[in-house]
């Protein structure tokens, strides 16, 4: 992409991101590597497909905010609501992206002149995989986002993917039909701009690029929504969904982060908040305060095995594996 347009693109993220608190400090320097990884490749659509995603995103963190945020609890103990997201949030999200571009920077280098069309000949189709494993990454994470993020206003309880019975807004692995369309639309929109931005070959396809176009556009959007249902799965088994017993809702780790609990099915956690020994000093009564906080709490699904961004890069990661595959049917 030439750096006449990516440069100013990105500083303009970045001012945005700084002004909205959108993204931590280290966070903000997270997505300007990302998006000079990604502005390096000959193609416009990964950076346009992750600027793409940044703005879907953190739009859909808006929405009913104030809503949002009486749904669910901090693991801080104050309202919940999704907070400015940090350096790891941002690479989970766009890492599997960040390494298949560099594998295209590998394998063809640096130079733009040579710029390497879609759905040519046997000598690109290489190049085609990798940026089909992009554009699927992008179309999963933006489902999951706008799933997530919108689909917690659905009026009725989500249902847990693994076994459909009804549970607290915010619980990994609940899904609703307004968070499914949610992130079919998502998948759909990164699909669409997708075939607006892809340069094809003339050639061996020439007269068959509607129909490309059409496949490509049927791939990505179905790709999305396997990322969304997969994540959902993912979370179900693989991530502890805590409740807060005295309130009955879901408490949600700072930056994606696991929840701290007592003991129980805790695990390990609970040594880290043992109360603090001593008599009875202001200190100690805070330590009392703390410790009471999450005792209140207790795992209500899941296993305690991964964390929200581990569950999101492992699914990223399986997508965009799928959609280098789904590159060998076109």
């Amino acid at each position: 992409m030439r750096a006449i347009i990516a440069v100013p693109a990105t500083l303009l993220l970045i001012i945005r991101a700084h002004r909205r608190k959108s993204l931590t400090p280290v966070g903000i320097l997270a997505a300007a590597i990302t998006a000079t990884i990604h502005a390096l490749h000959p193609s416009p659509l990964p950076f346009t497909l992750l600027v793409t995603f940044f703005l879907l995103g953190t739009t859909a963190t808006k929405v009913k905010h104030e809503v949002k945020a009486t749904l669910t609890l901090s693991s801080s103990g104050s309202s919940g609501g999704e907070g400015p997201r940090t350096s790891v949030q941002v690479f989970a999200n766009s890492l599997a992206a960040s390494l298949l571009v560099l594998r295209h920077l590998w394998v063809y280098g640096l130079s733009t002149q040579d710029k390497i069309c879609f759905g040519g000949t046997e000598a690109t189709r290489h190049a085609d995989l990798l940026l089909m494993g992009i554009m699927a990454n992008y179309a999963a994470v933006t489902a999951d986002t706008l799933s997530s993020e919108l689909g917690i206003l659905s009026k009725g309880k989500p249902l847990l993917i693994t076994s459909l019975r009804a549970v607290p807004p915010g619980t990994n692995g609940g899904v609703s039909g307004a968070g499914l369309l949610a992130g079919i639309g998502g998948a759909a929109v990164i699909a669409a701009n997708c075939c607006l931005l892809l340069d094809l070959c003339d050639g061996p396809r020439q007269g068959g690029e509607v129909m490309l176009l059409a496949k490509v556009f049927v791939l990505l959007t179905g790709l999305g929504t396997v990322g969304t249902l997969l994540d959902s799965l993912l979370g179900a088994v693989l991530q502890a969904s805590v409740v807060d017993r005295r309130s009955g809702k879901i408490v949600e780790g700072a930056g994606g982060v696991k929840v701290l609990t007592r003991s129980g099915r805790g695990g390990s956690q609970g040594a880290a908040v043992a109360r603090p020994a001593g008599g009875g000093s202001s200190s100690t009564g805070k330590g009392k305060e703390k410790a009471d906080l999450h005792e209140s709490r207790v795992i209500n699904s899941g296993r305690d095995v991964l964390d929200n961004n581990q569950i999101n890069l492992l699914m990223a990661s399986i997508v965009s594996g799928l959609g280098v595959f789904a590159g060998t049917l076109l």
